[in-house]
């Protein structure tokens, strides 16, 4: 019998940011909402990976970019439980949790067709209600009350 383990060989980061524990699901959204589509340094995508935690995950490194906290945090919406690491010659030198901002502006969009931020050009506002751990965000204009899983960015 062949014991053999399976691993998958990525080129270690000397410089850079990695966002580990991204549920598979939400994955592409991460990446789109950093808006890393047209970066033009390395980045490597890892979706489906094998998690003792999660079952399964994803992963984002990304060569000689950092976001503003600011930034990172929006993935919180999507990704709860993100793991930021923040990479200088080959060393972890700061490692974090994604947190959740009170308010959350101009990223989702609003479910309700009726509410003017769908039908006059304003950015949305939402407000985390209920608890953390299930994320439902309100919008500060209509009220209407939208899920982390029915979550639409902008």
């Amino acid at each position: 019998m062949n014991t053999a383990k399976k691993e998958l060989a990525v080129a270690a980061l000397r410089n850079g940011t990695v966002i580990d524990h991204i549920p598979s699901t939400a994955l592409f959204k991460v990446v789109k909402l950093l808006g890393i589509e047209n970066v033009d340094t390395h980045v490597t995508i890892g979706n489906n990976l094998d998690s003792r935690l999660m079952g399964s995950k994803g992963i984002i490194k990304i060569a000689d970019v950092f976001f503003p906290e600011e930034t990172l945090n929006r993935i919180a919406i999507i990704a709860p439980g993100a793991v930021i690491n923040i990479i200088r010659d080959f060393e972890v030198v700061e490692k974090h949790h994604v947190e959740l901002p009170d308010e959350i502006v101009g990223i989702v969009r609003c479910g309700n067709p009726k509410c003017i931020t769908n039908n006059e050009p304003m950015r949305t506002r939402f407000t985390v209600a209920h608890d953390r751990n299930s994320l439902t965000l309100r919008c500060n204009y209509c009220c209407k009350e939208v899920r982390s899983a029915d979550v639409q960015l902008c």
